[in-house]
């Protein structure tokens, strides 16, 4: 899938400071990535702090990301979970019309054999009316999801074209991409590791960062993709300390204290998630404010 290729961002939901969901800044932040150059848009991934938004939340976010998009990039739906039978439900039931595909998580807290992981997703590629994207984050959900069991998924479903690698281990992303199916895409879930893993075969990110410096990222991404690995670094190596800041204390505190000192969006995180501490809002500060050109 071609549409699939290059720089997507797991976009944030943004709170004003009283916790409601901030329609107006979700609109700059949409349009600040699409007008620096990413080639998609994700909408309730992880980063968008999906698991405490209500569902009436989730559609409002949802719509406004289509409205404001207006068709100009694909937009990649998160519809996964820890319920199988739920999930396969909502493929059911939902319009997807105005998105390329899903990205689908693997289950976190239940803790499944590999078995357990394929049969899942085998259910959520029966169901599904558009494309699959695998996303392994073990950190998320406490088990891996090997390259054999994505291999597999991948030769068995032909609507399952791609993985969101976010295990931050660069052998277990080699393997996928020398193992996979000739046309899937190995797709970096991790910032740090994007440029290394693209200029190894990868198609690309689904990337946090990349909402923040959409121009310097996706740039970046490009010039990987094209394997021009010197000029893709000097933008990594300009982006490292803020990528590695952002994670610091969590996602997507830092990505939201990000568009504060931009004057994009407030920081607002809803608990358990609090946001950054003063030492590392004040480096992100210094950051933001220094590399403003």
């Amino acid at each position: 899938m071609q549409s699939l290729i290059g720089t997507g961002v797991a976009l944030v939901t943004p709170f004003k400071k009283d916790f409601s969901v901030d329609i107006e800044a979700l609109q700059r932040i949409v349009n600040f990535s699409i007008d620096g150059g990413v080639e998609y848009l994700v909408v309730m991934g992880t980063t968008a702090e999906n698991a405490t938004l209500t569902q009436e939340e989730k559609e409002l976010v949802i719509n406004t990301v289509i409205d404001v998009n207006k068709g100009r990039l694909p937009l990649v739906l998160g519809v996964g979970g820890n319920n199988t039978m739920q999930i396969v439900e909502e493929l059911k039931t939902r319009d997807f019309s105005a998105f390329e595909a899903i990205l689908s998580v693997s289950p976190y807290y239940n803790k499944p054999t590999q078995e357990g992981i394929y049969q899942h997703f085998k259910a959520i590629a029966e169901a599904s009316p558009v494309p699959v994207i695998l996303y392994n984050v073990p950190g998320r959900t406490s088990s891996n999801m090997l390259p054999s069991t994505v291999i597999r998924l991948a030769n068995d479903f032909d609507n399952v074209v791609a993985i969101k690698e976010a295990a931050g281990d660069m052998a277990q992303a080699l393997k996928l991409i020398k193992d996979a199916p000739k046309d899937f895409l190995v797709i970096s879930g991790d910032d740090m590791i994007a440029l290394p893993i693209v200029l190894a075969g990868g198609a690309g990110v689904i990337s946090v960062i990349g909402q923040g410096y959409p121009k310097e990222f996706s740039e970046m991404i490009r010039l990987g993709l094209n394997k021009k690995a010197a000029e893709a670094f000097k933008n990594h190596y300009f982006l490292a300390d803020c990528i590695d800041m952002i994670f610091e204390q969590g996602n997507p505190a830092g990505i939201k204290h990000v568009f504060q000192a931009m004057n994009i969006a407030e920081n607002t995180v809803r608990l358990p998630l609090v946001s950054v501490d003063d030492s590392l809002a004040e480096r992100l500060n210094d950051f933001v404010k220094n590399s403003i050109k």
